[in-house]
């Protein structure tokens, strides 16, 4: 779960300073959901004028203490701003949330202040449900249900302020549970989103992103919301956002790259996506992405294009209505990737992965895609991955062997680029995923490049392991060779496509 990180003196910190802290630990937050789904809460912790005495706050409360401030905020005066100043900061220690539940009639009188005359009370009884709604106890979140009526009601309103508090609480009360899920759903969250999509505040709608990527991300969701966020024509809208300008709503890019992945990935319907275009518009939005890292930084950039890759990787392994894989007789796509991988293999090595993932998808079974790696002359490019990680390794492996799988011309056109100078030397490596596909490919070579016999029969025993011979896989690799190595006739030739 996502922690509210101590800042020390508020005083000593102004608006904008708070405000760069927030999006520092939201990009740790996103540097860590690339790596898998991970659904976190938020804390909103703009500094405002009652916060400048926040370290002289009283650190403990007692039940007493809480119900009393209960008693103040529904007994007091008008001006009731003071009391729950004073709540909301006593929330933010999570044996005071539990006290405050129990205490009665507390949740009450809180959510009854949503409807106050005053806005000002009733913004800071907004942020007092917020603090609850941050808390890693379901009971104090489920406490918190009965008030997203009236958050969801809001959401039309005219304060930007307002509604960007409200979507950051409703997005934390969507983690709690299946029930609060389905309460949203029944109480019409997609539809307010939808309407959120046209807020010309970027605030909102970075909000808005972070909220709609929690329930995209719930375990029911290909159940219960895609197909709901699909019937709504929220798609569109998110391609839309999309397409602003990097300096422009950078974080909420980020979230909407984020919820596409998710309805990509569930799977509910992505023929439909297709048809719809989102595949055209994903690889131009790429193929820009791509051409603009080679001119200037952006800071962060890599965070936006990892969820756009996987989604483009996802798509390309669909196949129509007749049974066939989706195809791209795009070339500039294949460039970019390349361009990608270049750009991030020292600083964000994770993005040569996640391109060479969309590479594989791509050559596999397409020898048009296959064919358009070795005429733009990429081989070599992939040939310096060699020395980066396992993961990279078995990646460009598998590429090569997709590529070499189409037959002779493919075949020669690898052995003339050294190819196999290079597989031999790897052999030598610890990791037997590496072995099991470097013998994997000068099988293929084997196959259909007999010239190619010398050079394996020269290298490939000498340089694996002992340790490795006794692999199961390894020993049927192995095995695999030898009948290759016996004088054979030679197969058939063949010619690149055009």
């Amino acid at each position: 779960m996502w922690r509210r990180r101590k800042f020390g003196k508020k005083s000593q910190l102004g608006l904008e300073d708070l405000r760069i802290q927030r999006r520092e630990r939201e990009t740790a937050l996103r540097k860590a959901r690339r790596e898998e789904h991970l659904i976190s809460k938020r804390l909103l912790q703009d500094v405002t004028h009652d916060d400048q005495t926040l370290e002289d706050v009283q650190s403990t409360f007692s039940e007493q203490q809480v119900a009393q401030l209960v008693t103040d905020i529904q007994h007091g005066s008008a001006d009731k701003l003071p009391s729950l100043v004073a709540l909301r900061q006593a929330l933010r220690d999570k044996d005071v949330r539990v006290m405050f539940i129990r205490a009665e009639g507390s949740m009450r009188v809180l959510i009854g202040l949503f409807t106050f005359q005053f806005a000002s009370v009733q913004m800071e009884a907004a942020k007092c449900l917020h603090e609850l709604s941050s808390s890693d106890d379901p009971a104090v979140c489920k406490a918190c249900l009965p008030a997203t009526p009236y958050l969801l009601t809001y959401l039309s309103g005219s304060s930007p302020e307002f509604m960007e508090l409200c979507l950051y609480t409703l997005g934390n009360l969507i983690v709690e549970s299946e029930a609060a899920r389905n309460q949203l759903l029944l109480q019409g969250i997609i539809p307010t989103f939808a309407l959120c999509l046209q807020s010309p505040h970027m605030t909102v709608l970075e909000a808005t992103g972070y909220a709609l990527s929690q329930l995209l991300q719930a375990k029911e969701a290909s159940e219960k919301v895609v197909p709901l966020v699909l019937q709504s024509g929220l798609v569109p809208d998110i391609l839309r956002l999309l397409h602003y300008s990097p300096e422009d709503g950078f974080g909420m890019r980020i979230e909407f790259a984020w919820c596409l992945h998710y309805i990509v990935s569930s799977q509910v319907n992505n023929i439909l996506l297709i048809s719809g275009g989102v595949l055209t518009k994903l690889m131009n939005l790429f193929i820009k992405l791509a051409d603009l890292v080679t001119k200037i930084i952006i800071p962060g950039i890599e965070l936006l294009l990892c969820p756009i890759v996987r989604c483009l990787g996802n798509l390309l392994v669909e196949v129509d209505s007749s049974g066939n894989k989706i195809q791209i007789r795009d070339g500039r796509i294949i460039v970019a990737l390349f361009v990608l991988m270049q750009q991030f293999q020292k600083e964000h090595e994770f993005m040569v992965k996640e391109c060479l993932w969309v590479l594989n998808n791509m050559t596999a079974d397409d020898p048009v895609a296959s064919s358009a790696v070795l005429h733009l002359n990429l081989t070599p490019v992939l040939l310096q991955f060699f020395g980066r990680s396992k993961d990279v390794l078995v990646m460009v492996l598998t590429v090569l062997c997709n590529i070499a799988n189409f037959g002779p011309a493919y075949c020669q056109y690898l052995h003339e680029k050294d190819l196999l100078s290079s597989l031999t030397r790897l052999l030598g490596r610890a990791d037997i995923p590496v072995t099991i596909h470097c013998l994997d490919l000068m099988n293929i070579f084997l196959r259909y490049c007999p010239e190619a016999e010398n050079d394996i029969l020269l290298h490939s025993v000498l340089q694996i392991p002992e340790s490795h011979k006794d692999n199961p896989e390894v020993q049927q690799r192995m095995e695999a060779l030898q009948y290759y190595l016996k004088p054979k006739t030679e197969g058939p030739t063949g010619e690149l496509p055009a």
